[in-house]
């Protein structure tokens, strides 16, 4: 590479550093003269690189948005960075578009790398693990995200086309506040205004979104995480479970999180009358005493409510949070408490 295509590659990097770069302080950086330095911009001009002139007192040079993407020049670190961004986006399924895209990114950055840093950041890729498995769900398309984010921010309504679960499709109109990414997938969040009511979309259902005529209120409430979260929490599923559980929300939150269940006050603090158990279920006079005790001071008792496809699994999260509670119910869940109750102490027993 010739002297002068080095330095107007390093102009390049100068410029997409951000800001308004003076003649003098280019020249400076660059060791040439101003007139040089002109050239050089011209250079960048020619091959489409979308270089602005500022003019003024602190005017100069700074690089504008352009019809294509300019030749980026990225630093040792920041290459790695970009690379392992891209490995790890892909693995935990928070990739948008094709799989190929961020393949194909990674394999151009890869193919630049310095050979020294190539070898340490192959090592750092084939030791890499993690404790997740793969996201396995379908990547949105980039344009139906761009667009989303584009409808949040500007406030602009959407028409959008949906396949729900069940796999009917259908036309929606929505106010969107937000898009999240949660457990490998993404969603769109907002208001939808023909009933009134909040609704969240996965944008890997999402067949088409166009922007409407129009804008829209900001919707007071709980931000576009918290919407996802409690959406979660509050869908419709086979079982739906009421708990009374004495503790604080954070502990508790420890193992049932707000994509599980839900978490309100209830009124006073005192114990609730716990729902009567089989004579064998019991440990007399023992656990009379403890409860006795547990009325008398510590943490209010929570309502948690919980919809699930299945209980199962219900009984050994109550076992790990460790905390006195009721199930008010389904019957099911509390026959479910007890037989792994008797399992644990039957099993405690054994020499």
């Amino acid at each position: 590479m010739s002297r002068p295509t080095g330095r107007v590659l390093t102009l390049l990097e100068l410029l997409q550093s951000g800001g308004t770069r003076t003649i003098a302080e280019l020249a400076e950086r660059l060791g040439v003269d101003g007139r040089t330095v002109r050239r050089y911009v011209d250079h960048l001009i020619d091959l489409d690189v979308p270089v602005e002139a500022v003019r003024g007192r602190y005017g100069g040079y700074r690089l504008g948005p352009g019809h294509r993407l300019p030749p980026l020049m990225l630093g040792e670190d920041e290459a790695v960075a970009v690379l392992l961004g891209l490995v790890a986006g892909r693995r935990t399924g928070l990739t948008t578009a094709t799989a190929t895209a961020g393949e194909t990114a990674a394999a151009k950055i890869r193919r630049v790398l310095p050979r020294p840093l190539a070898a340490r950041v192959d090592a750092v890729l084939e030791s890499l693990a993690f404790t997740e498995p793969a996201g396995e769900s379908a990547a949105p398309d980039a344009g139906i995200l761009l667009t989303l984010a584009d409808a949040v921010r500007h406030r602009r309504p959407v028409a959008i086309r949906y396949t729900d679960r069940e796999g009917r499709r259908g036309d929606r109109t929505l106010h969107p506040q937000g898009v999240v990414a949660h457990a490998g997938r993404w969603y769109v969040t907002g208001r939808d205004p023909g009933i009134g009511e909040d609704r969240t979309f996965r944008l890997d259902r999402v067949a088409d979104a166009r922007l409407l005529p129009g804008s829209f209120e900001a919707i007071e409430g709980p931000d576009p995480a918290r919407r996802v979260l409690s959406g979660f929490a509050t869908a419709p599923y086979r079982h739906e479970v009421t708990l009374r559980i004495r503790g604080t929300a954070e502990q508790i939150r420890t193992r049932l999180p707000a994509s599980v269940a839900s978490v309100t006050a209830l009124p006073g603090t005192g114990s609730p009358s716990p729902a009567p158990e089989p004579a064998d279920a019991r440990e007399p006079d023992r656990s009379d005493t403890s409860e006795a005790s547990e009325a008398s001071d510590g943490p209010p008792w929570l309502r948690v409510e919980v919809r699930a496809e299945r209980l199962d699994w219900l009984p050994p999260v109550l076992a790990a949070l460790d905390l006195p509670f009721v199930v008010e119910r389904p019957d099911e869940l509390r026959e479910l408490v007890v037989a792994l109750a008797d399992r644990f102490a039957r099993r405690a027993r054994r020499s």
